[in-house]
């Protein structure tokens, strides 16, 4: 469990969804107090709920003791109030992948922070440019982007925006670095950023080739599992991420770029319809495979 702090010491975190509670573990790990932000206790207590069953397999492993999940949840303090962020040393953003919902929500955060607290954002392929532009001092703005789950991957995207101040660049460099295995990449604001530029189309490739009936979603993740030496296979990682996750970030990527390798299939389309969101609900690829390419 590290230690490090840098000198963001208090981290204000919007969302306490799935992204929102592994990003405030993550935070709390390194010995940050941490206020999350959301709608109604009961998203409050299913995210300390989750932190916790994360943390309880680390227990089981062996790799933290019961007193570090304990100084853990304790450094995490849930909040309905936005006045409650007004002495947070940062804040980041980890609601919908909606850039109305993040502005707004940004713009409410602006007004009870510090003029100079920074205001990060954990979009995976939204403008962080776009969002910074309606904030007042938008040299403050960034993207942090974590991966899912964000406890167990290593990298970190810190995005400028062609507002960013450098010296916000370099100190999020260092908080990273701080965080404890992990390593930050510093990219620009382009769709995607460097990762999901990458993993997008190869992910809605892989969907296309399934609704093909080219292989079985067991047999495509073996493939690549095996044949190319990755640790997860693409449908098994799509039904990690959330199929209406993916949906929301490949729609992003093309409606910003018009490039047709970020098209969303339609059987990804059609199963978000569906309600088929992948291991949140059960329901996905892997989670419940239908018995041919079809859905």
């Amino acid at each position: 469990m590290s230690e490090s702090h840098s000198d963001f010491r208090t981290i204000g975190v919007l969302g306490f969804g799935v992204m929102g509670a592994g990003i405030a573990q993550v935070f709390a790990a390194s010995g940050r107090e941490v206020v999350v932000l959301d709608t109604d206790q009961d998203r409050i207590d299913a995210g300390i709920a989750a932190v916790a069953a994360f943390l309880d397999g680390g227990v089981v492993r062996g790799k933290i003791t019961e007193d570090d999940k304990a100084t853990i949840l304790g450094r995490i303090t849930g909040t309905t109030s936005l006045a409650v962020l007004s002495g947070v040393d940062a804040v980041l953003e980890s609601v919908t992948e909606n850039a109305e919902v993040k502005k707004a929500l940004l713009a409410q955060v602006a007004t009870v922070v510090g003029e100079q607290t920074p205001l990060l954002t954990n979009t995976s392929a939204l403008s962080v440019t776009d969002l910074a532009a309606g904030l007042p001092n938008p040299s403050r703005v960034a993207g942090l982007h974590f991966f899912n789950p964000a406890p167990v991957m290593q990298t970190v995207e810190v995005v400028r925006a062609l507002q960013t101040d450098e010296t916000l660049v370099d100190r999020l460099v260092d908080l990273v670095h701080a965080l404890g295995e992990k390593f930050p990449v510093v990219v620009k604001d382009r769709p995607g950023f460097l990762v999901n530029s990458l993993l997008l189309p190869y992910l809605n490739d892989v969907i296309q080739e399934f609704d093909d009936g080219l292989a079985t979603a067991e047999d495509i993740d073996v493939a690549l599992e095996l044949g190319l030496g990755y640790k997860t296979g693409p449908l098994k990682m799509l039904d990690t991420i959330g199929l209406d996750v993916h949906l929301r970030a490949t729609e992003a990527a093309y409606e910003a770029t018009a490039d047709a390798r970020y098209a969303p299939p339609p059987l990804l389309r059609q199963m978000v319809t569906a309600g088929r969101l992948g291991n949140k609900n059960g329901h996905g690829f892997r989670t419940e495979q239908p018995t041919d390419g079809s859905n």
